[in-house]
């Protein structure tokens, strides 16, 4: 494919980080899968981009269901294929303690942070294979390389989801695919904190409480446009980024006044 013929597959596409990358790289001119689990948000998508330059396909998607991808992987591949696969569906569900977590909000996160990472990149390594450029993006976390108290559920599936990405890297070298890591540490999107509260929107705003410029769902779009934009020699391996009042995952700077 030429540039002006990059065609990107990205999951999560219904919300936050997700849905601005689909519509960054739309903007960009690429032919974009939008993929999500929620056809009303996909619709939505759709009209927020008729303006914009590039090509958008909606495809209702659980990243978590193999029927569901073998549909996806399908309509992908009658539409003439993609060079690029950016997984970034996935979140965190709860804050309790390891001694009080709950088993089926672990599996959650993993199933759908892990295992949909898997899932997808097993059904369309062939394809990226073949295209001989190929590249896969992966959005993890700065909670995939630091654990914290609260987020030993999240921790383990975004360790795992690293750990995935880092063999990834090793194995398809040989084939040519290019695999990027993006790292966010605090990202103010507010699904991503309402789910890990539990719908308690006084708790879920306490996250970013004091923070003046937190990271926004647009500046993480922008860094994995630009990772997967640049020519395909060049592979930024890892991406931690954060906001400047995050100095460190255990050190976060929260202005007086506005706690």
């Amino acid at each position: 494919m030429s540039d002006s013929q990059r065609s990107a597959l990205v999951t999560g596409a219904t919300s936050g980080i997700g849905r601005a990358t689909a519509k960054k790289l739309i903007s960009d001119g690429w032919t974009v899968f939008a993929a999500g689990r929620r056809q009303q948000q996909l619709e939505t998508l759709a009209t927020e981009c008729e303006q914009l330059p590039g090509r958008l396909v909606l495809v209702a998607t659980d990243v978590t269901d193999n029927a569901s991808i073998d549909a996806l992987f399908s309509t992908v591949e009658a539409a003439g294929g993609v060079d690029t696969i950016l997984n970034i569906a996935g979140g965190a569900l709860g804050a309790e303690s390891i001694a009080d977590a709950n088993i089926d909000d672990w599996r959650w996160m993993i199933e759908t942070n892990v295992l949909g990472s898997l899932r997808i990149i097993q059904k369309f390594l062939p394809m990226l294979r073949a295209h001989g450029e190929g590249t896969i993006l992966n959005l993890t976390s700065t909670a995939g390389v630091v654990a914290y108290e609260g987020g030993g559920g999240y921790n383990a599936a975004k360790f795992g989801q690293h750990a995935l990405t880092g063999a990834l890297r090793l194995e398809e070298a040989e084939h040519n695919i290019r695999v990027v890591e993006v790292l966010p540490g605090l990202v103010k999107t507010e699904e991503f904190a309402s789910k890990r509260m539990r719908g308690d929107e006084s708790k879920a705003a306490n996250v970013y409480a004091g923070v003046s410029k937190p990271l926004t769902a647009d500046d993480v779009a922008d860094v994995c446009s630009y990772a997967v934009n640049l020519p395909h020699h060049i592979n930024l391996d890892e991406i931690v980024m954060r906001p400047v009042k995050q100095a460190a995952q255990h050190k976060l700077i929260r202005d007086e006044g506005t706690l």
